[in-house]
């Protein structure tokens, strides 16, 4: 007989062998195989959220918003480029394949951004005539695999650019699953239709800065100088590539942090490599200073940005653009809960669905099914773009008007303060209530 007296414990779940942790070892355990999925790192690391900004009072003072400009408008690739890029928002759209992406999905990135008056970018698998033909603004990817580039497309493009790394995993190759390869995609890539493919890690022509230095001339040389040539680094250590990307001659530096997505790859990558976008900023800001090169190179920042208020705080840390890519699928209307029963049937839920590499995406985003595609509105999905991009430069103009600067660009560290000690350390912005960072000279004796 149970003895009521005695006080029952609750069962303590264990922190280091947690569900989600034991649930990946009897799946590795039953297949064999390490876990691909896209989307980015879903750890809690430093971001955006853990900084705050300060916003004028009786020291500073603030611009009326109904009756005061706050500019927005950027210009990239104006070290070397006859016809640098030009923007009327600090907003651009990442880099995402066609074959990651459906053809509609493509078209609706590029109809959002030519209406909100920026850039989008192609990714690996090539250029389509439909994101060319609805991007006033097109960024040509030049990845290792090569797949899909072709000479006339780099002429038609708008800028280069030259993929060194991806935040998600710096250092790896991309994946694109068989059952994602139609008979477009296969062609476009050169492939064989419904075979699992997986791009190279690294360029297959030059092995380092030196040899990049000759491949940003040849391309120059094919574009005739007109466009500018970017780099792109993933978030591994953000100081020496800039460095070496500026050495190299790069226009622009796009630094992709971890919580940056990608549409497959192992999940060890995407949760172990790498480090997150907040610490990523200021070593790239410091060898862009450090070599006289701040603003006249200019820095693209990608990895979890979601919101105005974290593309403001990425341009106060001294970026002067940020990319989206996650964001602007959910804009799009991936995740979207209105297709939560289809979600639950492929064993997931809509705010968790990050198997894009199966190629079952219900919103007809991530996939190359017809039946699938023809859900979604490129139209719409281009108006919805369009209304996020929007938003979150209203945001950052509104927090910009608070901390009393005409342009967001205006925007620095001073003006914001860290509420975490990690996010302090990481970003070199003082803790709130305190003057200086954790690595500053006198912490901690005297750091009030």
């Amino acid at each position: 007989m149970k003895d009521n007296s005695i006080p029952q414990t609750t069962p303590r779940q264990s922190w280091t062998f947690s569900n989600d942790v034991n649930s990946e070892i009897r799946r590795a355990a039953a297949t064999g195989i390490y876990d691909i999925r896209g989307g980015g790192a879903k750890r809690r690391i430093p971001h955006f959220d853990d900084l705050l900004f300060l916003g004028a009072s009786m020291s500073r003072y603030p611009l009326e918003g109904y009756r005061e400009k706050c500019e927005t408008k950027v210009i990239l690739g104006t070290r070397y480029a006859k016809k640098p890029i030009e923007l009327d928002i600090p907003i651009t759209i990442a880099g995402m394949s066609f074959g990651s992406l459906s053809g509609p999905a493509k078209e609706a990135l590029g109809r959002g951004a030519s209406l909100a008056g920026t850039s989008t970018t192609t990714g690996d698998g090539g250029m389509t005539p439909e994101e060319r033909g609805h991007s006033t603004k097109l960024v040509y990817q030049y990845l290792p695999s090569r797949y899909g580039m072709n000479p006339n497309d780099l002429r038609k493009a708008d800028a280069i650019e030259i993929v060194v790394g991806q935040g998600a995993k710096p250092g790896g190759g991309g994946m694109l699953l068989g059952q994602k390869i139609s008979d477009r995609v296969a062609e476009m890539r050169n492939l064989p239709k419904g075979i699992d493919q997986r791009s190279a890690c690294r360029h297959p022509d030059w092995t380092g800065p030196d040899d990049l230095e000759i491949k940003i001339l040849e391309l120059r040389e094919i574009t005739n100088w007109e466009v500018p040539i970017y780099i792109k680094v993933g978030g591994a250590r953000p100081y020496f590539d800039t460095t070496l990307a500026i050495k190299a001659g790069a226009d622009v530096v796009v630094l992709d942090g971890m919580e940056g997505g990608t549409a497959a790859t192992q999940d060890v990558f995407i949760e172990h490599v790498g480090q997150p976008t907040l610490s990523c900023i200021r070593p790239a800001v410091q060898a862009l200073q450090d070599m006289g090169m701040h603003r006249e190179v200019q820095l693209v920042v990608s990895g979890g940005i979601r919101s105005g208020a974290d593309a403001a705080k990425a341009l106060a840390l001294g970026a002067d653009a940020v990319s989206i890519g996650t964001a602007a699928l959910v804009a799009l209307g991936d995740n979207d809960p209105r297709w939560e029963e289809e979600y639950q049937k492929l064993g997931s839920t809509a705010g968790a669905y990050d198997d894009w590499h199966e190629g079952q995406d219900p919103a007809g985003i991530t996939t190359q099914d017809p039946k699938l595609m023809a859900r979604f509105d490129p139209v719409e999905g281009g108006r919805r773009l369009r209304n996020f991009l929007k938003v979150m430069t209203l945001e950052a103009q509104t927090i910009a008007r608070a901390c009393g600067k005409n342009h967001v660009h205006n925007l620095e560290p001073e003006d914001l303060c860290a509420v975490t000690i990690e996010a302090s350390a990481m970003s070199g912005v003082p803790l709130a209530g305190r003057k200086m960072a954790p690595d500053s000279a006198g912490w901690p004796p005297g750091w009030t």
